[in-house]
């Protein structure tokens, strides 16, 4: 059964759920918001329902209701590879459930055929100046393919017609579009990297090759069979994460306005551009290179290494890719790509300085009594797996990510369509209402959450 098939089936029971919940508990308080919350970022506010993943605070994220190593085990990858094809996580995001083989097949073929970039696109990238930022350009190319929007032209042309365009279908045109833009996503991301980094060629996508792989062998990894795995891994563990972060809420939200797929995409990439989300695995390896460096590039003992972290701390500065605003135990996206080096890259400095820390930090961490999750995130571990197999242009790896990204927010965005969620308009207060809110109220101790995302 195709993706459209699969979701339409679904709908009915979907929307009833949803309309059952509205009309008999539609008055019962979810929680409550505090004013430390408000002036923090509404953190840990439950303002959102999302279906399509949820992060476990011991188990880590689940897709779909499936977690990291049952997502692996459980698609459908192509001969040889150890890791599953996109399309099958595509469809599951999309369609709530486990695809055959020649379901996820088929969301590579539709890939395929929707592949082609419009040489306007590659123009646009072309005309910003050498020294700007890849997500700039990501971000750019994206904005450059909406012209090309299903869902923006019908409404245009039927909703103040006659004919009109039923809300009750607007999700099929954005699922349309979602599978237009994500199928250009390796193309587009391939040539901003050889653009800047290589030799601007435009290598065209491969209909033998996963999507994956077909990232793989446009930024030049054709021959080499492990990075496509390494791709394809990448690709499938970074693509949701919940709701509420920064780019999934963006272009959530930005598409509550009836956007269409490509401006909320891109929304959600300028947010994901930002060095308190997406931009974090490239201060990570910077990081671990700094350490290096600081060690006359050689791996310091296991006391060199205690003795430097407890200094670092105690000055008060963050060791990047340790910790995490939901989970409190070590992120599965972490300890997938960790037993990936292990196989592959134990001799691998770089990654024995990964492994090191990862022995030695969290124990420190946790002694301060400060930190609720001593234990590493995927960025810690990231761009030291790029970095080894060549990809060393760290400010492109937010692009990767975005890449990877962009199949959990078109699926967000196309169930918000299919369940008519309406537009987001949450109310703000001035500071003098809140004052006039709190006078009569006992001042309570706040306890203040760690900033991390």
């Amino acid at each position: 059964m195709n993706i459209h098939d699969r979701i339409a089936a679904q709908l009915p029971a979907w929307r009833e759920r949803v309309n059952r919940l509205r009309r008999e508990f539609g008055a019962l308080k979810v929680g409550e918001v505090t004013v430390e919350q408000i002036y923090g970022g509404i953190r840990g506010v439950q303002i959102q329902v999302s279906d399509i993943s949820y992060v476990d605070p011991l188990e880590g994220i689940r897709l779909r209701g499936y977690s990291i190593p049952e997502v692996i085990d459980y698609l459908p990858k192509v001969q040889g590879a150890e890791f599953p094809m996109a399309g099958g996580l595509f469809y599951l995001l999309m369609g709530d459930t486990l695809p055959t083989e020649e379901e996820a097949l088929e969301v590579e073929r539709a890939w395929y055929e929707r592949s082609e970039i419009p040489e306007h696109v590659y123009k646009t990238i072309q005309s910003f100046p050498p020294n700007t930022h890849p997500m700039t350009l990501f971000s750019a190319a994206i904005l450059a393919l909406q012209p090309d929007s299903i869902f923006a032209r019908l409404y245009a042309e039927r909703v103040f017609s006659y004919e009109g365009l039923p809300k009750s279908d607007y999700w099929i045109y954005y699922l349309e579009d979602s599978l237009n833009l994500t199928a250009k996503l390796p193309g587009i991301a391939s040539f901003i990297y050889n653009l800047k980094y290589r030799n601007g060629e435009i290598i065209p996508y491969r209909p033998d090759l996963d999507w994956g792989a077909n990232f793989a062998n446009m930024i030049g990894k054709g021959d080499d069979p492990r990075y496509h795995d390494l791709a394809r891994l990448f690709l499938v563990i970074h693509s949701d994460h919940e709701g509420g972060n920064v780019s999934a809420h963006t272009a959530h939200l930005v598409s509550s306005a009836l956007s269409d797929v490509y401006y909320s995409c891109a929304a959600g990439m300028t947010g994901l551009a930002g060095p308190l989300h997406g931009l974090a695995n490239q201060e990570c390896l910077k990081w671990l290179l700094n350490l290096l460096d600081h060690f006359g590039g050689r791996i310091p003992e296991r006391e060199e290494l205690k003795s430097y972290l407890n200094e670092q701390i105690k000055m008060g500065r963050v060791i990047p890719g340790y910790g995490h605003a939901v989970l409190r135990t070590t992120d599965p996206r972490f300890t997938v790509q960790f037993e990936f080096a292990k196989k592959y890259l134990a001799d691998d400095q770089i990654f024995q300085l990964v492994r090191l820390v990862y022995e030695v930090l969290p124990p420190i961490l946790a002694q301060t009594g400060k930190v609720k999750n001593p234990w590493p995130n995927v960025d810690a571990i990231n761009g030291a797996l790029q970095y080894h197999f060549g990809v060393t242009q760290f400010d492109f790896y937010t692009v990767m990510f975005g890449v990877s990204r962009i199949l959990g927010l078109t699926a967000h965005i196309v169930w918000a369509r299919a369940l008519g969620k309406p537009i987001e308009r949450p109310k703000s207060l001035t500071t003098p209402m809140l004052e006039e809110l709190t006078a009569k109220a006992q001042p309570v101790p706040v306890v203040r959450m760690p900033v991390m995302d």
